[in-house]
């Protein structure tokens, strides 16, 4: 069976990895264009281009795979199947109709639930305790096709946006493997979506990191685990920016003074340094002050002088 690959970061890569390795017969791989890095402005690689490269696959980068020139080429594969993972394109009825069998598209949720572009990070900053991946059969609708195949996993208390996507990644390699033979043969069941249960995704805007400390302590935990990568939890003390990279739910216990303060106060012991939240308080772990390097919460505090009762905004 010829397989066109179409994908970008390191989740699609993991996937193209576990294809090759497999033995599949991979006639093209399809990623984004090579992106500038902000400050140097020098082009980088998808891990996909970097991955397809270093086997001696065919690679493409079209800014626009719905232009005439890239759907002839795409013909010209004559491939049976397109096998999507965070591509960051929408196909056309035009390209989704290219191969033999159809398109197939591994998403990172339990559809119909987060159709959309980030699917991952909104499950993890949404207090979700379980996520996975569906197998699909494309069509012209955003993560609206036929269902074939689902595998869930749980997500833990540690888990973060770098360690669900890895796992997902994995889950989704062996899905789509264990199913590609049923597939090529015919035998794939399709199971339509129940759209009543949907919902969406959408692209993450950097603002979505402001930390609102009306929110409880345990939504916010999310938030910091959910968005650890891009933009990242953030909020304002003294008019800086303050990245937050890790955090821990206080015990219910802890007080040092923290009844008597609004969410958002922060709240300095000995060994530690906490921020109230409407339910809660939360134990700042890591931090990034602007323009300085990743510390410790309490390096932060010292460094910067905050005592009980000054606030983040």
């Amino acid at each position: 069976m010829k397989i066109v690959f179409m994908g970008t970061p390191k989740f699609a890569a993991t996937i193209l990895e576990g294809l090759f390795e497999s033995g599949e017969n991979i006639v093209a791989v399809y990623t984004q264009p090579d992106k500038p890095v902000k400050r140097s402005g020098t082009p980088v690689a998808s891990p996909v281009k970097e991955y397809a490269l270093s086997k001696g696959l065919n690679v493409y980068q079209p800014v626009r795979i719905r232009n005439a020139e890239e759907v002839e080429l795409l013909r010209s594969f004559d491939a049976d199947l397109f096998v999507v993972a965070a591509y960051g394109q929408i196909l056309s009825k035009e390209v989704l109709d290219i191969p033999h069998l159809f398109c197939v598209n591994a998403h990172g949720s339990i559809l119909p639930k987060y159709r959309g572009a980030s699917p991952i990070q909104r499950a993890i900053a949404n207090g979700d305790r379980e996520t996975g991946v569906t197998l699909m059969r494309m069509d012209e609708g955003i993560d609206t096709g036929d269902m074939i195949a689902v595998s869930k996993i749980p997500i833990e208390k540690n888990d973060d946006e770098a360690s669900v996507y890895e796992k997902l990644a994995h889950v989704a390699t062996r899905l789509l493997i264990d199913n590609l033979k049923a597939i090529e043969r015919g035998l794939a069941t399709f199971t339509k979506q129940d759209d009543a249960l949907s919902s969406y995704a959408p692209m993450i805007k950097k603002e979505e990191g402001l930390v609102d400390f009306n929110k409880s302590a345990h939504l916010i935990d999310c938030l910091v685990r959910g968005f650890k990568e891009w933009p990242t939890a953030y909020t304002f003390v003294g008019g800086k920016l303050l990245k937050i990279l890790e955090v821990k739910e206080a015990d219910p216990n802890t007080e040092n003074g923290s009844q008597e303060l609004a969410p958002g106060h922060f709240v300095v012991t000995k060994r530690n340094l906490y921020v109230t939240t409407g339910d809660g308080m939360l134990e700042l772990l890591a931090v990034k002050p602007e323009g300085k390097k990743l510390m410790s919460g309490m390096d932060y505090q010292r460094g910067s002088h905050i005592a009980t009762g000054d606030r983040a905004y």
